[in-house]
């Protein structure tokens, strides 16, 4: 569409549609350029969506596609910043920094692995921890961690992801990672599955639940719960009491903030309504982003 496209490699994971909502729609299993940007902002938020797209199928029908416009690790909010550049061995998932009062950094599931990104990244200062979420995130953490000089941590349900961890999250108590940052065990997903909480502020919840803009609801992806639904809906009965968030900072779908009230109640329904769910066979095709 006017000089851009999406290559046939796409594989629908979502991420571009993310981050420009306006331009970039899903056709037919999976996204379409739906028009060109009108102004510079949406020009930002093209570049965006190219340069976290895992497979680099967001494209130019002419001309390269100016390095200069890359804009990760992309500012969320104060203190916290998008990664980009995801990576197909993580599925396309999202990853996070996360930046601490004492100057340093915690990265939270990761993007892909280049020593040329970790530089970036350690910009903003040192990086202490590499917080993985659970398995399907766990490829580039060791590769980080070492760079950084930083600690790895999972949870034992997933540690055969990362054998090699520096950190084992044990249990289903919450575990304290540093200064305002806890572990939630949160089986569900996986056998192994963690969210992270930051400051009552952010929360970081891998796979286990996300923001749908189809529904405009927090939302859970039962179609593809690779553990046990049933776990999910008993870990979220658990912990949903005891969570207070304004942010949900997920792996997969989309990214949303409202206030911490009104993020408790939604939780708290969510809860409730994955309680009523029942196993079903994997489906991505079924996950309403």
């Amino acid at each position: 569409m006017d000089g851009w496209y999406v290559d046939d490699r796409c594989t629908n994971c979502d991420v571009a549609r993310q981050l420009a909502p306006d331009l970039i729609v899903e056709a037919d299993g999976k996204s379409q350029i739906l028009r060109s940007p009108r102004d510079e902002a949406e020009t930002r938020s093209l570049h965006a969506a190219v340069f976290a797209c895992p497979t680099r199928s967001i494209r130019m029908t002419s001309g390269r596609i100016d390095p200069a416009r890359d804009p990760f690790p992309m500012v969320l909010d104060d203190g916290l910043l998008l990664c980009g550049h995801n990576s197909q061995h993580t599925a396309g998932a999202n990853s996070y920094l996360l930046l601490r009062p004492s100057g340093t950094a915690m990265m939270i599931d990761t993007p892909r692995w280049s020593r040329e990104l970790a530089q970036r990244y350690t910009a903003l200062g040192p990086v202490t921890d590499v917080l993985l979420t659970h398995r399907d995130h766990a490829a580039h953490g060791r590769h980080y961690a070492d760079h950084f000089g930083a600690r790895l941590w999972i949870h034992e349900g997933d540690l055969d992801a990362a054998p090699d961890a520096d950190q084992v999250i044990r249990g289903l108590d919450p575990v304290g990672i540093g200064e305002g940052v806890t572990a939630h065990p949160l089986p569900g997903h996986t056998r192994g599955s963690v969210l992270y909480l930051a400051d009552d502020r952010y929360c970081f919840s891998g796979d286990s639940f996300y923001w749908s803009r189809a529904t405009a609801d927090l939302e859970v992806a039962d179609s593809v719960t690779w553990y046990s639904i049933e776990e999910l809906a008993i870990s979220l009965a658990r912990t949903a009491g005891r969570l207070r968030f304004e942010w949900v900072l997920p792996g997969h779908g989309d990214r949303h903030r409202l206030a911490g009230d009104e993020m408790s109640h939604r939780l708290r329904s969510l809860a409730e309504r994955t309680r009523m769910l029942r196993p079903r066979p994997i489906d991505f095709t079924a996950v309403r982003w």
